[in-house]
């Protein structure tokens, strides 16, 4: 202690004890600092002005003693609680001006748009800074468990091909065209790239913390600019089909391996978490059935029942011929959190909502199927109980376009109701899902290979009866990521760009020819996943949105109150890229 130090910083607001002693903050990205300042000193009396006349948030350089803070004034959730600095000098450095808002926690937001035009202040307040280091301190933890285990960090191109992956990409105009304007594209992901290069040989176990571009609609959970952990890797199993004691059937149990052990490294490095040795893993049908998602949260109860095999079979028919099926939520009367969250909760298209009394328990279902059934036997399956409240729901029996149901919508309506009542629901219970096997989509072209078991239905035109060996991770209800065991028979890629999703034309499949060419060089069978870097950050740092973990964010509209983008160009500029005529 008495070591005289240096600090600089932002000057917070003064907080007088007497006429002649005041304490002050001082701020950086490191943390914050007391000073105690008597006056008036002799630093003071030359400058002809007091500390606490310097404006909140300036820059300021101060000379004083570390002295240690009295027992009762100590804060030791800060490095440096237990001291304090008694000010001899200070320079003002930079004196602030009047600042749209105060960058402090402690204060009520002001609103997000004038936040995000001087996004430069909002970054001071600590929540944000602490977010932006995490961030960081992640990227370092991935690097060297990548870098660890053999893999290879390459840079991708940002500048690209115009290829229909199915989401609207950004186009960047060049000056290369003579006859007609030429663009190149950002990548939506580095999907087309990575592969090519596992395929050279040159790499056999790729990764990249990869910016990616999608021109899509805003919302907390994305930007047209976003961050992944990409990593790809040759030699890869294709899957057999066999359960091995962990719930896995597909191909690609090395990637597995891989994403498993860096979450537990992030965990582990960020929040001192151990977490478990192998995640559950859980089929793409079971995701949707019980919980009535494709990232389900699993961290409570309300599992959704089918019920059409209780009803009788004259009305199974009926469902069977319009392909729907009748699917049940039931809250406990005796869960009490839960069940006055569903009394509470408002009802999704095509959900209802039964009271269960003692006047309809044997004919609760009646009102839904529009006929008279004895539910005795359904009411004895689900274990109802007057008091309980039961959703039913008639859906489209087919679950192949994945998102959510009805009835999965409604159990989160119930959940969010129920933590909003008891903010500590869940404080405890963090649970990983990959959910495996998804049917085989028809949206966009495919990279991803069919299970080896179904591979002939799929060349004989049997596409829902075919399953790709997809992955995804889901944490608490949040795709973190997703990745695939990859085609690498070229034949096989050209037929489902063109046979099996019948959405591109043979002009169309060239504009993949880069792609086919490497297949069709010797490709290893590989696979890879792509962890999403923003939401992961989000979630690490309990943030309700990416915005918060991303320094310099856009909108949700796509625009940049900072930097004012996007803008307008001069017409010469225009004009040299051929986008419009020359005067």
């Amino acid at each position: 202690m008495s070591e005289v130090v240096t600090l600089a910083g932002w000057i917070q607001p003064a907080r007088p004890v007497s006429k002649h002693l005041t304490f002050f903050t001082l701020k950086d990205g490191d943390g914050q600092t007391q000073l105690l300042v008597r006056s008036p000193t002799a630093g003071d009396a030359e400058a002809g002005l007091k500390l606490e006349d310097v404006p909140v948030e300036s820059v300021v350089l101060v000379e004083g003693k570390v002295v240690a803070r009295p027992g009762s004034s100590k804060r030791m959730n800060t490095s440096t609680g237990d001291v304090e600095v008694h000010v001899d000098k200070y320079t003002v450095l930079n004196p602030a001006t009047k600042l749209p808002f105060r960058s402090d926690d402690r204060f009520e937001l002001v609103n997000e748009q004038l936040r995000a035009t001087h996004r430069h202040l909002d970054l001071r307040r600590d929540s944000l800074t602490k977010n932006i280091k995490t961030r960081s301190k992640v990227a370092h933890i991935a690097r060297n468990y990548l870098y660890g285990l053999g893999f290879t960090e390459v840079e991708t191109p940002i500048l690209l091909k115009s290829t229909p992956e199915g989401a609207r990409e950004f186009v960047v105009p060049t000056r290369l065209g003579s006859s007609e304007p030429l663009f190149y594209a950002l990548p939506q992901s580095p999907q087309q790239p990575k592969q090519l290069l596992v395929c050279s040989g040159a790499v056999d176990k790729y990764y990249q913390i990869a910016r990616c571009f999608r021109d899509e609609d805003g919302r907390k959970d994305r930007q047209p600019e976003f961050t992944q952990i990409d990593l790809e890797m040759a030699f890869v199993g294709w899957g057999d089909g066999v359960d091995v004691g962990d719930g896995w059937r597909i191909g690609g149990r090395e990637v597995k391996n891989v994403v498993e052990g860096l979450v537990r490294k992030i965990w582990k490095g960020t929040l001192g978490v151990d977490l478990e040795d192998r995640f559950k893993v859980m089929r793409y049908a079971d995701a949707m059935e019980k919980y009535g998602s494709d990232k389900p949260d699993t961290r409570f109860g309300l599992e959704i029942h089918p019920v059409t095999s209780l009803l009788p079979e004259g009305i199974q028919n009926k469902l069977s011929e319009t392909q729907m099926q009748l699917e049940c939520l039931v809250v406990r009367h005796d869960d009490e959190t839960f069940n006055s969250a569903s009394r509470a909760a408002t009802a999704e298209p095509s959900a209802t909502r039964i009271t269960i009394t003692g006047n309809n328990l044997h004919s609760w279902a009646s009102e839904i199927l529009n006929s008279e059934v004895d539910c005795s036997h359904l009411s004895q399956s689900l274990r109802l109980h007057p008091g309980d409240e039961v959703w039913v729901c008639l859906r489209s029996a087919n679950l192949d376009m994945g998102g959510s149901t009805p009835l999965g919508r409604q159990r989160l309506a119930i959940k969010d109701i129920a933590e909003r009542s008891v903010p500590t629901l869940y404080k405890r219970r963090r649970r990983q899902r990959i959910p495996r096997q998804r049917p085989f989509k028809q949206l966009a072209p495919s990279f991803t290979a069919p299970m080896a078991e179904d591979v002939d239905k799929l060349l004989n035109g049997q596409p829902r009866e075919v399953r790709g060996q997809h992955y995804d991770l889901v944490l608490n209800g949040v795709e973190i990521g997703g990745g695939s065991v990859r085609v690498h028979d070229p034949t096989l890629q050209r037929f489902i760009f063109e046979q099996f999703f019948r959405c591109l034309t043979p002009a169309e499949t060239e504009t993949f020819s880069h792609l086919l060419a490497a297949l069709s060089a010797g490709a290893p069978p590989h696979g890879g996943f792509a962890i999403g870097f923003d939401r992961l950050i989000a979630v690490l740092c309990n943030a309700t949105s990416i915005r918060d973990v991303i320094a310099f964010p856009k909108t949700a509209g796509g625009t940049d109150a900072l930097f004012k983008s996007p803008s307008r160009v001069d017409r010469e500029i225009l004009a040299g890229l051929g986008l419009i005529g020359k005067k």
